[in-house]
């Protein structure tokens, strides 16, 4: 069996760039949301000082307060498994949603 595509055609450059797109414009943003969102509540602490950078193509979520490490081993039972491998997880699975949804589109 064989599959072969073309990286040089139209559709496929555009694909690429519109998947480019959603990474660097949606993704990021969503996943600081998603980790805020699963962060245990603290004294309002933990998710208050959680930010979220953008530099060109590296985007950073940044817990920052002394406990964060502490959780995200899941100290809490609010958030046994921690935030960063549920985040992890959740970049995977929209990214690949994405993926399926641009290549259904054609």
């Amino acid at each position: 069996m064989k599959i072969r595509f073309d990286v040089k055609s139209q559709a496929f450059k555009k694909q690429l760039a519109d998947l480019d797109k959603f990474v660097n414009r949606d993704l990021g943003r969503d996943a600081y949301d998603y980790f805020k969102s699963i962060t245990p509540i603290k004294s309002g602490n933990a998710r208050r000082k959680t930010k979220y950078r953008s530099k060109q193509d590296t985007k950073i979520i940044d817990a920052k307060y002394p406990y964060a490490k502490r959780l995200d081993e899941g100290y809490s039972d609010q958030a046994r498994d921690g935030m960063s491998e549920p985040t992890i997880d959740y970049i995977e699975r929209e990214y690949n949603k994405e993926v399926k949804r641009l290549n259904r589109r054609g």
